[in-house]
């Protein structure tokens, strides 16, 4: 059910806060004061927004009018420097950002800024079971094959680089509805199912509120943003858009430092790829063939394989851009070399590469995390057959805010074991 509308001016574009300011009897420059205020500025009140008459803060303030900033509820913060907030939304409703100091190495060789630096290779992992770092190991032609968490190298001032102020870039993975109807069989924000969709003021209003916490200031040319926390973008479309093109002409964050991931909204993707400011898509994929792919994706029995590789092998890409395949490896499901073989046969001749993420673990799940070696030997099937393909680092394990691991949890206990089952099969 949608939410009551709300009188806030985070979600109101440039034109709409203009309208406002003239319905007002104030100028129009008012508005793009207002649009400053509220995107540049990220205001928690609109009594800060000191450019303005204060009669006419009064009046606004009087009249329900509210800066629309999200409001923390609680922080979890994980030993490799990840942030999880759980943001209250106007209604009593909760959904999870996350804040990731050096990223989690998902844009390595998308062909973007963020990208390129991510595949720098800057950062250390840490091996969790003694938490000491170690080298990243390189995969085939000198490929990132991190397996383990990262754990970020000092950042300025020689301060830890999940403190405050102290990484070098930063990735905010944010939601796009309270709870999910996609229903993947290995995420857990799918055991929530779906409340509704988030407005464009909500979804832009957890990046600013994380970057307020976190105290970024302009220029955000080191700030990456995924949409890839709580529901299916592409379910909402209009206001995720709308909420994309605040981001680049308020808030400042440029569009190719943005990727948005869809399950396969095939219609959608058509949609995405006529806009003219958009972020980087990234498909989950999950699965190498119709059968296992809906198994674990009931979705891919309205879009299956055949139409969804259409519409990614039509996606207008950009110049040195390149598609993502996201495939998360489930242990004994679909990490076994001739699955991967089948991935090489959808994914040749596009421009794209795929990221793999070793399943998160947790304990609602019905899956288990595959080994390290059968993670690799994926990898090095699809590399020796020119695929670029990488390996996400998982972040924030401990607080359940890695990739599949959001639902709202409050109560932290820690997982009876990080590590993958070994495995004796043949690989």
């Amino acid at each position: 059910m949608a939410p009551e509308p709300t009188k806030s001016l985070l979600g109101l574009n440039l034109d709409e806060l203009t309208a406002l300011a003239r319905e007002s009897g104030q100028p129009a420059y008012r508005g793009q004061q207002l649009f400053d205020a509220v995107y540049r500025q990220r205001i928690a009140e609109v009594g800060e927004v000191s450019t303005l008459p204060a009669e006419w803060r009064a009046r606004l303030a009087g009249e329900g009018w509210r800066a629309g900033l999200s409001e923390i509820d609680r922080k979890f913060e994980s030993s490799d420097g990840t942030v999880r907030y759980l943001l209250r939304l106007a209604d009593g409703e909760t959904v999870e950002t996350v804040w990731m100091p050096e990223g989690d190495g998902g844009e390595s060789g998308d062909g973007s800024e963020a990208g390129d630096e991510e595949e720098s290779g800057e950062s250390l992992d840490v091996d969790p079971s003694s938490c000491s770092p170690r080298k990243p190991k390189d995969g085939l032609n000198g490929a990132r094959s991190e397996y383990s968490p990262l754990k970020p190298k000092d950042g300025l001032n020689g301060a830890p680089s999940g403190a405050l102020g102290s990484w070098r870039r930063a990735t905010i993975c944010v939601s796009s509805q309270v709870g999910c109807a996609v229903n993947c069989k290995f995420c857990f924000t799918a055991l929530l199912g779906v409340k509704r969709n988030l407005e464009a003021g909500e979804i832009v209003g957890q990046i600013a509120a994380v970057l307020r916490d976190r105290a970024v200031h302009p220029p955000l040319d080191r700030v990456n943003l995924v949409f890839m926390g709580m529901g299916e973008p592409f379910l909402n479309y209009e206001n995720f858009m709308k909420a994309v093109r605040l981001l680049v002409g308020g808030v400042g964050i440029p569009e190719s430092r943005m990727t948005v991931s869809t399950a396969g909204i095939v219609p959608r993707i058509y949609d995405f790829g006529k806009e003219e400011v958009r972020p980087k898509l990234a498909i989950s994929l999950n699965g190498s063939n119709d059968e296992l792919r809906s198994e674990v994706m009931p979705l891919n029995r309205k879009w299956n394989i055949a139409e969804l590789m259409k519409a990614a092998r039509e996606f207008p890409l950009r110049t040195r851009e390149r598609l993502t395949f996201e495939y998360v490896l489930l242990d004994g499901v679909n990490d076994a070399p001739e699955q991967a073989r089948e991935v090489v046969k959808l994914v040749r001749g596009m421009r794209a590469k795929v990221n793999l993420i070793a399943l998160n673990p947790g304990s609602e799940l019905p899956y288990r995390t595959p080994a390290e070696a059968r993670v690799q030997a994926f990898q090095r099937i699809l590399m020796s057959a020119g695929i670029p393909a990488f390996v996400r680092r998982p972040r924030g394990r401990d607080i359940f805010a890695a990739c599949g691991q959001l639902k709202r949890t409050v109560s932290i206990e820690p997982l009876a074991s990080l590590e993958p089952r070994a495995s004796s099969r043949e690989l």
